[in-house]
């Protein structure tokens, strides 16, 4: 039996994240597990050339990792039967080797469904860096558990 439910839930909660510092041991591996060598992301010399001056982070390397700092932070516990997908995703700046990130949860919305023993819920996520700056936004939807019903 799950210890947090859809009821649980209110729309406005908000949990935040411990930080974690991106390394560049963070990009290898992310490119080693997905095949994604993009030049931006391995090649400082390529990537001098580029507006960013320097390497960034994959998009979804912290997109993933977000997830991962959720999980860590106990805002879901064991809540979630399904992820149902994302909305609204952003990426308004670089995450660069050497930054912070952490991220930032708040209930968007939450839906009932035809079932009554689950529930969608919306969570924001806005990942930031260590200079406060968003360096990611999205809603993710979950199928979630309810005590009601």
């Amino acid at each position: 039996m799950p210890t947090k439910y859809w009821d649980d839930f209110k729309v406005g909660d908000k949990v935040v994240s411990q930080g974690i510092t991106i390394t560049d041991a963070h990009l290898v591996n992310w490119a080693g597990l997905t095949l994604d060598f993009y030049s931006l992301h391995m090649d400082e010399e390529h990537a001098k050339k580029t507006p960013f001056g320097t390497r960034i982070a994959h998009g979804p390397l912290i997109f993933a990792m977000a997830i991962g700092l959720a999980y860590i932070a106990g805002f879901y516990k064991d809540s979630i039967i399904a992820w149902l997908g994302l909305e609204n995703m952003r990426i308004p700046r670089p995450t660069n080797i050497g930054d912070t990130i952490r991220v930032e949860l708040e209930v968007k919305e939450k839906r009932e469904t035809s079932k009554p023993e689950r529930g969608i819920g919306v969570i924001t996520y806005t990942v930031k860096n260590q200079r406060d700056e968003d360096v990611m936004t999205f809603d993710c939807l979950q199928l979630l558990h309810r005590r009601t019903g």
